[in-house]
Formats: structure tokens, sequence, C-alpha cells
């Protein structure tokens, strides 16, 4: 029920950025770059490698790190922002509680978001604070020869734009993002063989953002 209300909710503010006046006005390209923070833990279980005793249970949570991204888009009438953002993140997962400290518990991961989401600005003269929703998928691919794994996700986050010149801005936001887990699933796996079970529903993480906006 949790998850089905976070979907529900995501869902219905992308949409409703998507169907609200969509007159697209100009196009735009927006780097940044920033730091992700505060990724919630999940409640794992080794799941039978040699090197795990079959009751081992602890922690795992993704390092904090810098990342980098890009988004495109269209403006709108509303005033708002159509856009699919794409952040990359070249992290670590790390694991505590009762496990072995063995060499496989900290291993590299490249964590991605990819998002189709819309804005809803404020304007006050060339300041624009605005809110943002979007929903999309994560892409967790660990080193070595485990599988990727790819979940549902959402995003929500407030921030500023100012407006340099008529074609060129900067913004700021903090971003949230809620990637959905299968609970007591297996996770990161290696012909048949998997790292961990584990029993979390959804992994939280935030992110600080600065970036340029160029219009077309």
């Amino acid at each position: 029920m949790k998850i089905a209300a976070y979907i529900s909710a995501s869902a219905l503010i992308v949409t409703s950025a998507l169907v609200s006046n969509p007159v697209f006005a100009e196009v735009f390209v927006a780097p940044f770059g920033g730091y992700s923070f505060g990724a919630s833990e999940f409640n794992i279980k080794s799941a039978g490698l040699s090197n795990f005793a079959q009751d081992e249970e602890g922690e795992l949570n993704v390092s904090e790190s810098a990342h980098y991204g890009v988004m495109l888009g269209f403006t709108t009438n509303d005033p708002g922002d159509i856009y699919l953002i794409y952040s990359h993140q070249a992290t670590e997962l790390r694991s505590g509680g009762n496990f072995s400290p063995t060499p496989i518990t900290d291993l590299d991961l490249d964590l991605d978001y990819l998002h189709l989401g819309g804005s809803l600005y404020f304007p006050n003269g060339n300041l624009k604070p605005y809110v943002t929703a979007s929903v999309g998928l994560t892409s967790m691919r660990p080193g070595g020869d485990y599988s990727n794994e790819t979940r549902f996700s959402m995003g929500f986050g407030a921030g500023a734009e100012y407006q340099l010149t008529e074609s060129f801005s900067m913004f700021a936001d903090a971003r949230g993002y809620a990637t959905f887990i299968s609970s007591d699933s297996t996770l990161f796996c290696d012909g048949g063989e998997c790292l961990w079970f584990i029993s979390s529903d959804i992994m939280w993480q935030g992110q600080v953002n600065v970036g340029l906006k160029l219009r077309f």
C-alpha cells in the first residue's frame, strides 16, 4: 500500500506537468554536478557464497560521493518545463552489522537515474524558485561479474534558477530519490550465485545540485 501511494502521488504530479498547458516555448540543455548523500540502508543476509556464513546478517548502504548529469527538455507557458534527466554516480556499496570484513563487502557501484519529470516555477524577477517531480528508472551496476539491477524510482525536489541573460541561467536544487526494491529478493548475482538476500522495500537517496541552463 505504501509503495502504491508513492507511485500514485509521483505519477499524478508528473502527469499534471505534462498535460497542463503543454505549449512548448524553448528547448534547453542543462549540465549539472553535485553530491549524493544519505542513502538508506538495506537489511541483508548472506546468500550462501562460500566466503560468508549462512546466518550472517547486516546492513548495506551506498557511500556518499559526487555525481554529474544533464537535463534535456522544453520550457512551457505555465511557467514550467518538461525534461529528461540523467544522473551518474560512481560510488561503493558498504556493508556493516555482523558481516565479516571481507573485500567483497565493499563493492564498486555505478548508480544511474534516468527520469522523465516536470517543474513548476514561481518567478520573481530574474529569480525563479521551483518545485519538481519525476519518475523513471534506477540502474545499479556493480564491479566484477555481478548482474546489473534496474528498479522503478521517483524523485521530488525544490530549487531556484537565476536568469543571467535571455538564454542563459544558473540553478541550484535539492532532490530526493526513492528506488523501489522488491522485499525478500536476491541482489547482485553471478552465474546463479547471489551476494545477498535483501528485506527492504525502498532505497532513499538525496542530492544537491548546481548547474547551468542554456535555452535555444
